[in-house]
């Protein structure tokens, strides 16, 4: 466990990095765009590369790439694993490269359909210029899956933090000083986009050079290709649900009004915070390990690693849900309300945060219970469950959009995905009865006690200030002395309580104190 610890913390640090220079890009943003259209139609026309990043990058591709790497690296070695990258990462540029330019050509042309705002003809523009950061970002999920089944993540979790630099150093340096209207400022931050999307390729492709890649074409139907191929087809909708889901979402709110898009992508980037920061690095570390516990057919070991990790998941990420919805006003104004960003749009997003957060723990959940689906090969499964999660999404989200507004989108999407995680956990323990979540609630249950005491006292905490303080001294008390202050009751409370796997999370805090040292 100390190896996997390590993994972790080292994942975990760097997506720190990673998530607070994403922080530093959308507080720029907002500030120079606000909640205005043009900033809503970027928002939507960058979701859709995004969304095919998923199908065929980090999703789809990941999980069928993972597992089916791993047994090549098993009986041929470094030579065969390189051998198959060199076979996939082909055929995904063929790929890849086909859609995105089918997809310039075809928004390109949208002004052939009159009638539409022109906010819309804006997204369609953007769309064209932004397009080609989907095939940089599918060709990095390969290089990346590649390096984490080598045990290198140093690198693969650097590559965000290549977008959001670049992004920062576009708009923030050469857009607020070279140009003069927002049009000119939108279109720096679309050459940061593309820019960071190339940098993600290249520098995990530059270090498997170095470990003894030599890439070229090859556009071979091995075996092993065939294999990922059928692996991927049906995952090519059930890995990316959650982003399918946001996306609608998106569309939706766009339709709304002018500024409901932008309020939406702001509270969900904040509630990606801490699931980016330990969910998904829990999930990158131990996918690897399950993938090869199941190849060696060792499932106890592959169920110990998965309760763990879920165990760690959770331990982090519903404190943070609270923490979020609890203290949403005091830190959205904080973080955004400055520049183009107002009061108005600050009332408008707390309540989203809110509603985000009570999702949380779940997203963080299905990003491991799907990926122990793939580690055993099994992507039929996931892609069913995504289906119900996607009807649920889309009927509670035209049902709801009317009276609730954005409000509705963010319910029906937190429903679609409490709905998600339920089910495919049901599933999976009935495929493996080792894997089932009983084990796990008692745990749940002393977390969930020692986030009451927390909610009560940062809760009270939030109410007195009101009562006591106000403006920007208010906001920051409550952010520089409540959370500290909820961090030590809640760690107390685990304390006191002897809840299992306190261990593993303060040797983890104890490793990432040893590297700040």
């Amino acid at each position: 466990m100390s190896g996997k610890l390590k993994n972790i913390g080292v994942v975990s640090g760097l997506t720190v990095v990673s998530r607070v220079l994403g922080l530093v890009r959308d507080q720029l943003s907002a500030a120079v765009f606000g909640t205005s259209a043009l900033n809503s139609a970027f928002i939507t026309a960058f979701s859709l590369p995004n969304l095919f990043r998923r199908f065929l990058g980090e999703g789809s591709l990941t999980a069928a790439f993972v597992p089916t790497l791993q047994e090549e690296l098993h009986e041929r070695r470094e030579a065969g694993a390189f051998r198959l990258l060199s076979q996939v990462t082909s055929w995904l540029t063929v790929v890849a490269g086909g859609l995105v330019a089918i997809g310039m050509i075809l928004f390109s042309q949208s002004r052939l359909l009159p009638g539409h705002d022109d906010k819309w003809y804006v997204a369609a523009d953007l769309t064209v210029v932004l397009f080609p950061y989907l095939a940089f970002v599918c060709l990095a999920a390969a290089f990346s899956a590649t390096l984490n089944v080598l045990q290198r993540f140093v690198e693969p979790a650097l590559s965000p933090i290549w977008l959001n630099l670049t992004m920062i150093v576009s708009l923030g340096g050469a857009g607020l000083h070279w140009a003069e209207t927002a049009a000119g400022r939108m279109q720096w931050l679309c050459a940061g986009v593309l820019a960071g999307g190339f940098l993600q390729m290249a520098v995990p492709a530059a270090v498997l050079v170095r470990l003894g890649w030599r890439p070229r074409p090859d556009l071979t139907l091995s075996p092993r290709v065939r294999e990922i191929a059928l692996l991927m087809a049906p995952g090519l909708f059930g890995t990316a649900i959650y982003q399918i889901n946001i996306y609608v979402s998106r569309l939706l709110a766009f339709s709304i009004d002018d500024s409901a898009a932008s309020v939406l992508f702001y509270a969900n980037r904040l509630t990606e915070l801490p699931i980016g920061v330990f969910a998904i690095a829990v999930a990158t570390v131990v996918y690897p390990l399950l993938a090869r516990h199941a190849a060696e057919r060792n499932f106890g070991a592959m169920a110990d690693d998965y309760r763990k990790g879920l165990r760690l998941i959770l331990l982090i990420n519903v404190p943070a849900a609270a923490g979020l919805a609890l203290l949403a006003e005091p830190m959205i104004r904080v973080l955004f309300q400055r520049g183009a960003f107002t009061a108005d749009d600050t009332a408008m997003m707390a309540p989203l945060l809110a509603l985000f957060a009570a999702g949380m723990p779940f997203f963080s959940i299905t990003s491991l219970s799907t990926r122990a689906f793939y580690a055993l090969k099994d992507t039929a499964t996931p892609v069913k469950i995504a289906g119900v999660s996607f009807v649920i999404n889309l009927g509670l989200s035209l049902l709801l959009k009317g009276p609730l507004g954005a409000a509705g989108l963010v319910i029906a999407s937190t429903v679609a995905i409490v709905a998600q995680t339920v089910l495919l956990q049901r599933l999976l323990t009935r495929r493996r009865l080792d894997l089932a979540f009983a084990p796990l609630w008692a745990g749940v249950g002393k977390i969930l006690l020692a986030v009451f005491g927390m909610g009560i006292v940062v809760g009270g905490g939030w109410w007195l200030l009101q009562g006591h303080a106000t403006g920007s001294t208010r906001d920051a008390l409550a952010l520089v002395a409540l959370v500290p202050l909820g961090v030590v009751i809640y760690g107390v409370g685990l304390w006191v309580l002897k809840i299992e796997g306190w261990e593993e999370l303060a040797a983890l805090w104890r490793r990432f104190r040893g590297k700040r040292a």
